[in-house]
């Protein structure tokens, strides 16, 4: 069975609206829960339902949200349009890698306090789940090609446990964050 990829984004103007924290952590959350209203978002992401429904705009302009049906006719969900979002290779465009690098690295700010919140309140979660846990490092000697095959095979592997693409859960599962990270070490 395919799964849908995760829409490409290299428009300079696209990836300077994701480069906002908040609506980087709006995204985040609705690809991660599905549609939501901005008032749930806003208990999500730590802001005001006004706050999130102005980003949640931004972020529609760049059709990375759409409003779906359903709601209280007072507020209706937003949802991801796409099941992720990859900027792809750094670009030879100098103003579209700075975007690109300024993304990545409010995305490594992010996954940094997701672990550091797991880590605080790691009592909160059971023998199970503590053990199911890692944070594995691996230093792989490996050529440009076996690197794009290996993390094309990752993907693959991983893409059927999305979230947001997974109906079909055990009724213990729970959403758990997955980062991976591939490049060229730089010594020193």
């Amino acid at each position: 069975m395919s799964h849908p990829k995760p829409r490409r984004v290299h428009d300079v103007e696209a990836l300077k609206a994701l480069t906002h924290p908040l609506r980087l952590a709006l995204l985040r959350h609705l690809l991660v829960n599905g549609p939501r209203t901005a008032s749930e978002c806003a208990a999500a992401v730590r802001s005001s339902a006004s706050n999130c429904s102005w980003h949640l705009r931004q972020l529609a302009r760049f059709d990375f949200v759409e409003r779906t049906e359903g709601g209280d006719g007072r507020e209706r969900p937003w949802r991801a349009t796409a099941v992720g979002f990859d900027t792809g290779a750094f670009d030879e465009d100098p103003a579209v890698r700075t975007a690109q690098e300024a993304l990545l690295a409010l995305g490594l700010a992010e996954d940094h306090r997701q672990m550091r919140a797991f880590l605080d309140r790691q009592e909160e979660f059971s023998r199970e789940w503590l053990l199911a846990s890692a944070h594995q490092v691996y230093g792989l000697r490996v050529a440009p090609a076996e690197l794009t095959r290996l993390m094309e095979q990752v993907d693959d592997l991983l893409r059927p446990y999305l979230a947001p693409l997974r109906p079909d859960a055990p009724e213990d599962a729970a959403v758990v964050r997955v980062g991976v990270q591939a490049f060229p070490l730089v010594e020193g």
